[in-house]
């Protein structure tokens, strides 16, 4: 089992295909990752290898503590930047809102999978299903919020957002629609000419909860559009970014 820092921008494939050849591990061998992350997610993902693949399920099942930062003020179809706008709905938050809404979240809930994640619906995964125009009624499953709080605010004006989730979009190889979203980021910030709140939070929760979902959650909470600016995983049951080596 490795503990591996997935960046910006990397698939969890990309990140077992690095692994391999940096660990020289043969190509009969058997490698998985325990608990995916979305492209613009980075930090801490378990791999692992031969033998271990068959004790996945104690892995996935940890459960997970995020870092993450909320863009307020715009929500993508994806819920994190690399989406296509959808919603414009921007108005000062101050910290304890953002904190209180935050914070009444703790407990356990029913959580709807977002129609762009890999939850799989009829044999097909939720996103496919979505890009290919299928109407469809989000499937929810139950999760728990154990702890969370919102660490500091910051304000971006909107060249320096811009520029930091283009340098972001950038990094993703593959096709995750970026031409579109680019041009409609592009499109978004011609016309938006501000400062942006980002608050950047902390959670601890239980295996499968979708913090962009989460983000959402909170926008409709307090009556504003919210993204997901940023997403790092920081531990995994009693692993943590200490282990990674």
């Amino acid at each position: 089992m490795y503990c591996v820092y997935k960046n910006v921008g990397e698939t969890p494939l990309e990140v077992l295909e690095l692994l391999r050849i940096e660990k020289n591990i043969q190509n009969n061998v058997p490698m998985t990752y325990a608990g995916r992350l979305d492209p613009m997610a980075e930090g801490l993902l378990i791999c692992l290898v031969g033998d271990e693949c068959k004790e996945k399920e104690k892995y996935t099942g940890l459960s997970k503590e995020y870092e993450f930062d909320i863009l307020v003020g715009v929500e993508t179809d994806t819920h994190d930047i690399l989406g296509v706008v959808i919603s414009e709905k921007k108005q000062e938050i101050t910290f304890e809102k953002i904190n209180d809404s935050l914070k009444s979240f703790i407990g356990t809930f029913q959580q709807s999978y977002p129609k762009y994640s890999s939850k799989t619906l009829n044999g097909k995964q939720l996103f496919t299903l979505t890009k290919e125009g299928i109407d469809f009624e989000q499937p929810e499953h139950t999760v728990t919020i154990f702890g969370a709080e919102v660490l500091k605010q910051r304000d971006f004006f909107s060249e320096e957002l811009k520029e930091l989730i283009f340098s972001r979009i950038n990094k993703v190889a593959g096709d995750f629609r970026q031409k579109e979203i680019l041009e409609n980021w592009n499109t978004f910030f011609t016309k938006n000419r501000v400062s942006f709140q980002v608050f950047s939070c902390k959670i601890s929760c239980s295996s499968g909860t979708y913090v962009r979902q989460l983000v959402s959650d909170i926008g409709n909470n307090l009556g504003v559009s919210c993204t997901t600016f940023s997403i790092k995983r920081t531990r995994v049951g009693d692993y943590s970014l200490a282990d990674i080596g």
